[in-house]
Protein backbone atom coordinates (compact mmCIF):
# COMPACT_ATOMS: atom_id res chain seq x y z
CA UNK A 1 0.00 0.00 0.00
CA UNK A 2 1.49 3.40 -1.07
CA UNK A 3 1.88 5.96 1.62
CA UNK A 4 0.74 9.55 -0.30
CA UNK A 5 2.45 11.57 2.82
CA UNK A 6 5.82 9.72 2.51
CA UNK A 7 5.73 11.38 -1.38
CA UNK A 8 7.89 14.58 -1.49
CA UNK A 9 6.05 17.03 -2.78
CA UNK A 10 7.32 18.37 -5.95
CA UNK A 11 9.24 22.14 -5.30
CA UNK A 12 10.97 24.50 -7.75
CA UNK A 13 13.96 26.89 -6.55
CA UNK A 14 13.50 30.43 -7.20
CA UNK A 15 15.33 30.90 -10.35
CA UNK A 16 12.81 28.64 -11.82
CA UNK A 17 10.07 30.45 -10.19
CA UNK A 18 11.33 33.72 -11.78
CA UNK A 19 11.65 31.84 -15.70
CA UNK A 20 8.13 30.06 -14.89
CA UNK A 21 6.33 33.50 -13.52
CA UNK A 22 8.04 36.53 -15.11
CA UNK A 23 8.59 38.02 -11.67
CA UNK A 24 12.04 38.88 -10.60
CA UNK A 25 13.74 37.21 -7.51
CA UNK A 26 14.10 40.47 -5.80
CA UNK A 27 10.54 40.87 -5.85
CA UNK A 28 9.63 37.35 -4.74
CA UNK A 29 12.02 38.00 -1.99
CA UNK A 30 10.37 41.71 -1.36
CA UNK A 31 6.79 40.18 -0.96
CA UNK A 32 7.75 37.44 0.82
CA UNK A 33 8.62 39.83 3.74
CA UNK A 34 6.34 42.46 3.38
CA UNK A 35 3.11 40.14 2.72
CA UNK A 36 4.49 36.78 4.38
CA UNK A 37 4.04 35.20 0.50
CA UNK A 38 5.12 33.14 -1.09
CA UNK A 39 6.27 31.38 1.77
CA UNK A 40 9.00 28.84 0.68
CA UNK A 41 10.64 26.05 2.28
CA UNK A 42 14.30 25.64 2.30
CA UNK A 43 16.00 22.25 0.70
CA UNK A 44 18.35 20.60 1.73
CA UNK A 45 21.15 23.15 1.33
CA UNK A 46 19.02 25.98 2.47
CA UNK A 47 17.84 27.52 -0.53
CA UNK A 48 14.12 28.75 -0.90
CA UNK A 49 11.96 25.97 -2.23
CA UNK A 50 8.78 26.61 -3.68
CA UNK A 51 5.82 24.41 -3.67
CA UNK A 52 3.50 24.10 -7.31
CA UNK A 53 0.72 25.88 -5.30
CA UNK A 54 2.77 28.70 -4.63
CA UNK A 55 3.95 28.93 -8.24
CA UNK A 56 0.37 28.76 -9.47
CA UNK A 57 -0.59 31.56 -7.10
CA UNK A 58 2.15 33.83 -8.32
CA UNK A 59 1.14 33.36 -11.90
CA UNK A 60 -2.02 34.16 -11.35
CA UNK A 61 -0.76 37.28 -9.43
CA UNK A 62 1.21 38.30 -12.43
CA UNK A 63 -1.78 38.37 -14.69
CA UNK A 64 -3.64 40.31 -12.40
CA UNK A 65 -0.24 42.81 -12.26
CA UNK A 66 -0.40 43.21 -15.96
CA UNK A 67 -3.87 44.10 -16.17
CA UNK A 68 -2.75 47.10 -13.89
CA UNK A 69 -3.99 45.50 -10.42
CA UNK A 70 -1.54 46.72 -7.49
CA UNK A 71 0.65 43.85 -5.52
CA UNK A 72 -0.15 45.67 -1.94
CA UNK A 73 -3.64 44.15 -2.86
CA UNK A 74 -3.72 41.57 -4.07
CA UNK A 75 -0.22 39.86 -2.62
CA UNK A 76 -2.06 38.86 0.31
CA UNK A 77 -5.50 37.54 -1.08
CA UNK A 78 -6.47 34.03 -0.71
CA UNK A 79 -5.87 31.83 -4.19
CA UNK A 80 -9.99 32.15 -4.46
CA UNK A 81 -10.08 35.04 -3.99
CA UNK A 82 -7.42 36.29 -6.89
CA UNK A 83 -9.93 33.99 -8.78
CA UNK A 84 -12.80 35.25 -8.03
CA UNK A 85 -11.10 39.16 -8.95
CA UNK A 86 -9.85 38.02 -12.39
CA UNK A 87 -12.99 35.93 -13.05
CA UNK A 88 -14.80 39.90 -12.58
CA UNK A 89 -12.17 41.86 -14.47
CA UNK A 90 -14.90 42.64 -16.79
CA UNK A 91 -16.85 41.25 -19.60
CA UNK A 92 -14.96 39.50 -22.29
CA UNK A 93 -13.70 41.35 -24.88
CA UNK A 94 -15.21 39.89 -27.93
CA UNK A 95 -18.71 41.19 -26.40
CA UNK A 96 -17.61 44.74 -26.54
CA UNK A 97 -15.91 44.38 -30.56
CA UNK A 98 -18.84 45.39 -32.50
CA UNK A 99 -18.69 46.83 -35.30
CA UNK A 100 -16.13 44.53 -36.55
CA UNK A 101 -15.06 42.97 -39.85
CA UNK A 102 -14.68 39.91 -37.63
CA UNK A 103 -17.69 38.95 -35.73
CA UNK A 104 -17.36 37.39 -32.04
CA UNK A 105 -18.04 34.00 -33.71
CA UNK A 106 -14.80 34.63 -35.78
CA UNK A 107 -13.01 35.28 -32.70
CA UNK A 108 -14.14 32.57 -30.45
CA UNK A 109 -13.29 30.16 -33.74
CA UNK A 110 -9.90 31.31 -33.89
CA UNK A 111 -9.51 31.25 -30.02
CA UNK A 112 -10.42 27.60 -30.27
CA UNK A 113 -7.80 26.76 -33.34
CA UNK A 114 -5.05 28.77 -30.52
CA UNK A 115 -6.29 26.25 -28.05
CA UNK A 116 -6.27 22.99 -30.49
CA UNK A 117 -2.81 24.21 -31.38
CA UNK A 118 -4.34 24.21 -35.46
CA UNK A 119 -0.97 26.47 -36.35
CA UNK A 120 -2.42 25.62 -40.50
CA UNK A 121 -5.73 26.64 -40.00
CA UNK A 122 -5.26 29.46 -37.66
CA UNK A 123 -2.49 30.51 -40.42
CA UNK A 124 -4.61 30.29 -43.28
CA UNK A 125 -7.92 31.88 -41.34
CA UNK A 126 -6.12 34.98 -40.71
CA UNK A 127 -4.68 34.96 -44.09
CA UNK A 128 -7.89 35.08 -46.09
CA UNK A 129 -9.23 37.81 -43.46
CA UNK A 130 -6.11 39.47 -44.80
CA UNK A 131 -7.13 39.33 -48.16
CA UNK A 132 -10.67 40.21 -47.73
CA UNK A 133 -10.15 43.22 -45.62
CA UNK A 134 -6.60 44.79 -46.61
CA UNK A 135 -3.59 45.40 -44.43
CA UNK A 136 -5.42 48.52 -42.41
CA UNK A 137 -8.45 46.84 -41.54
CA UNK A 138 -6.88 44.00 -40.70
CA UNK A 139 -4.54 45.12 -38.47
CA UNK A 140 -7.47 47.39 -36.83
CA UNK A 141 -10.41 45.38 -37.23
CA UNK A 142 -9.29 41.92 -36.68
CA UNK A 143 -6.18 41.29 -35.45
CA UNK A 144 -6.08 43.65 -32.25
CA UNK A 145 -9.06 42.68 -31.21
CA UNK A 146 -8.00 39.28 -31.89
CA UNK A 147 -5.00 40.19 -29.86
CA UNK A 148 -6.88 41.59 -26.84
CA UNK A 149 -9.00 38.70 -26.81
CA UNK A 150 -6.49 36.21 -26.65
CA UNK A 151 -4.77 38.65 -23.74
CA UNK A 152 -8.35 38.27 -22.17
CA UNK A 153 -8.13 34.67 -22.24
CA UNK A 154 -5.29 34.64 -21.12
CA UNK A 155 -5.73 37.38 -17.87
CA UNK A 156 -8.72 34.64 -16.85
CA UNK A 157 -6.73 31.76 -16.89
CA UNK A 158 -8.43 30.18 -20.15
CA UNK A 159 -5.01 29.71 -22.23
CA UNK A 160 -2.05 28.67 -21.39
CA UNK A 161 1.24 31.20 -21.96
CA UNK A 162 3.05 28.88 -24.90
CA UNK A 163 -0.80 29.17 -26.84
CA UNK A 164 -0.53 32.99 -26.33
CA UNK A 165 3.28 32.66 -27.78
CA UNK A 166 1.51 30.29 -30.59
CA UNK A 167 -1.05 33.10 -31.51
CA UNK A 168 1.83 35.90 -31.68
CA UNK A 169 3.99 33.81 -33.85
CA UNK A 170 1.17 32.48 -36.35
CA UNK A 171 0.02 36.25 -36.23
CA UNK A 172 3.79 37.62 -36.84
CA UNK A 173 4.46 35.38 -39.83
CA UNK A 174 1.29 36.47 -41.44
CA UNK A 175 1.70 40.43 -40.71
CA UNK A 176 5.34 40.05 -41.80
CA UNK A 177 4.24 39.07 -45.47
CA UNK A 178 1.85 41.94 -45.30
CA UNK A 179 4.08 44.41 -44.81
CA UNK A 180 6.72 42.96 -47.03
CA UNK A 181 3.85 43.39 -50.02
CA UNK A 182 3.41 47.11 -49.63
CA UNK A 183 5.85 49.36 -51.73
CA UNK A 184 8.31 50.81 -49.68
CA UNK A 185 7.85 54.71 -49.06
CA UNK A 186 10.31 56.73 -51.01
CA UNK A 187 13.63 57.34 -49.03
CA UNK A 188 12.92 61.00 -48.39
CA UNK A 189 9.22 60.36 -47.58
CA UNK A 190 8.56 62.14 -43.78
CA UNK A 191 7.94 60.97 -41.08
CA UNK A 192 10.86 58.57 -40.65
CA UNK A 193 9.90 55.95 -37.66
CA UNK A 194 11.73 54.34 -35.38
CA UNK A 195 9.83 51.18 -33.34
CA UNK A 196 10.89 49.17 -30.30
CA UNK A 197 10.06 48.54 -26.79
CA UNK A 198 12.38 48.88 -23.48
CA UNK A 199 14.48 46.22 -22.14
CA UNK A 200 11.68 44.26 -19.79
CA UNK A 201 9.19 44.50 -22.61
CA UNK A 202 9.83 41.04 -24.86
CA UNK A 203 6.07 41.48 -26.51
CA UNK A 204 6.52 42.90 -30.43
CA UNK A 205 3.22 42.10 -31.87
CA UNK A 206 2.23 45.47 -31.30
CA UNK A 207 4.80 46.65 -32.96
CA UNK A 208 4.65 44.86 -35.75
CA UNK A 209 0.95 46.18 -36.18
CA UNK A 210 2.01 49.93 -35.80
CA UNK A 211 4.57 49.22 -38.40
CA UNK A 212 2.38 47.99 -40.65
CA UNK A 213 -0.36 51.09 -40.29
CA UNK A 214 3.13 53.13 -40.67
CA UNK A 215 3.98 52.06 -43.99
CA UNK A 216 0.81 51.74 -45.40
CA UNK A 217 0.72 55.86 -44.74
CA UNK A 218 4.28 56.15 -46.50
CA UNK A 219 6.51 56.42 -43.46
CA UNK A 220 9.67 54.83 -43.59
CA UNK A 221 9.93 52.75 -40.86
CA UNK A 222 13.20 50.73 -38.84
CA UNK A 223 12.27 48.39 -36.42
CA UNK A 224 14.75 47.27 -33.19
CA UNK A 225 12.89 44.92 -32.05
CA UNK A 226 11.97 44.31 -28.16
CA UNK A 227 13.94 45.03 -25.51
CA UNK A 228 16.71 47.58 -26.41
CA UNK A 229 18.25 49.88 -23.64
CA UNK A 230 17.51 53.28 -23.82
CA UNK A 231 20.88 54.79 -24.91
CA UNK A 232 20.36 52.61 -27.97
CA UNK A 233 17.29 53.91 -28.65
CA UNK A 234 18.40 57.73 -28.51
CA UNK A 235 21.84 56.33 -30.54
CA UNK A 236 19.66 54.54 -32.95
CA UNK A 237 17.18 57.50 -33.10
CA UNK A 238 19.83 59.64 -33.78
CA UNK A 239 21.36 57.34 -36.55
CA UNK A 240 18.41 56.73 -38.49
CA UNK A 241 17.28 60.74 -38.36
CA UNK A 242 14.23 59.58 -36.61
CA UNK A 243 11.05 62.37 -36.84
CA UNK A 244 9.33 59.45 -34.54
CA UNK A 245 9.98 56.94 -31.70
CA UNK A 246 7.10 54.59 -31.47
CA UNK A 247 7.12 52.36 -28.48
CA UNK A 248 4.84 50.00 -27.19
CA UNK A 249 3.89 48.17 -23.95
CA UNK A 250 1.51 45.43 -22.68
CA UNK A 251 1.43 46.24 -18.84
CA UNK A 252 3.56 43.70 -18.37
CA UNK A 253 6.58 46.37 -16.85
CA UNK A 254 6.44 47.97 -13.41
CA UNK A 255 4.62 51.04 -14.05
CA UNK A 256 6.98 53.46 -12.07
CA UNK A 257 10.01 51.42 -14.43
CA UNK A 258 7.50 52.61 -17.43
CA UNK A 259 7.31 56.41 -16.42
CA UNK A 260 10.82 57.00 -15.41
CA UNK A 261 11.96 55.32 -18.94
CA UNK A 262 9.84 57.54 -20.68
CA UNK A 263 10.70 60.49 -18.74
CA UNK A 264 14.82 59.55 -19.04
CA UNK A 265 13.91 59.14 -23.07
CA UNK A 266 12.38 62.03 -23.99
CA UNK A 267 15.00 63.69 -22.05
CA UNK A 268 17.94 61.87 -24.47
CA UNK A 269 15.71 62.99 -27.63
CA UNK A 270 16.18 65.63 -29.70
CA UNK A 271 13.41 68.44 -29.12
CA UNK A 272 12.05 67.87 -32.53
CA UNK A 273 11.80 63.95 -31.91
CA UNK A 274 7.80 63.20 -31.46
CA UNK A 275 7.76 60.11 -28.98
CA UNK A 276 4.52 57.95 -29.32
CA UNK A 277 3.57 55.45 -26.93
CA UNK A 278 1.10 52.66 -27.46
CA UNK A 279 -0.66 49.44 -26.29
CA UNK A 280 -2.45 48.16 -23.13
CA UNK A 281 -0.14 48.93 -19.96
CA UNK A 282 -2.60 51.00 -18.07
CA UNK A 283 -0.44 53.30 -17.06
CA UNK A 284 0.28 55.16 -20.35
CA UNK A 285 -3.16 56.61 -20.18
CA UNK A 286 -2.94 57.04 -16.33
CA UNK A 287 -0.18 59.47 -16.06
CA UNK A 288 0.63 62.42 -18.26
CA UNK A 289 4.39 62.56 -19.35
CA UNK A 290 5.70 65.82 -20.84
CA UNK A 291 6.44 65.21 -24.46
CA UNK A 292 5.04 61.96 -24.49
CA UNK A 293 1.81 61.11 -26.77
CA UNK A 294 0.05 58.15 -25.61
CA UNK A 295 -2.63 56.53 -28.05
CA UNK A 296 -5.37 54.77 -26.96
CA UNK A 297 -5.15 52.55 -30.09
CA UNK A 298 -4.09 51.85 -33.79
CA UNK A 299 -6.91 53.99 -35.32
CA UNK A 300 -5.09 56.80 -33.89
CA UNK A 301 -2.27 56.80 -35.98
CA UNK A 302 -3.47 58.42 -39.44
CA UNK A 303 -4.94 61.24 -37.59
CA UNK A 304 -1.42 61.31 -35.41
CA UNK A 305 0.17 61.50 -38.83
CA UNK A 306 -1.99 64.04 -40.28
CA UNK A 307 -1.02 66.50 -37.68
CA UNK A 308 2.29 65.68 -37.83
CA UNK A 309 2.86 66.64 -41.52
CA UNK A 310 0.60 69.42 -41.38
CA UNK A 311 2.82 70.86 -38.40
CA UNK A 312 6.17 70.30 -40.58
CA UNK A 313 4.73 72.63 -43.58
CA UNK A 314 3.57 74.95 -41.43
CA UNK A 315 6.85 75.19 -40.29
Amino acid sequence: MNDRSAVTPITLSIAAVERDTGLSKDTLRVWERRYGFPSPERDEIGERAYTLDQVEKLRLIKRLLDAGHRPGRIVPMSFAELQTLSDSAGEPVVRALEPLASSDDDIRRQLDLVRSHDVPALRNQLTRQLSRHGVARFVTEVLAPLTAAVGDAWLRGHMEVFEEHLFTEVAQVVLRQAIAGIPEPAPDSRPRVLLTTFPGEPHALGLLMAEAIFVLEGCPCVSLGPQTPLWDIALAAAAQRADVVALGFTGCMNPNQVVDGLGELRAKLPPSARLWVGGSAPVLHRRRIDGVEALASLDQLPGELRRWRADLQDG
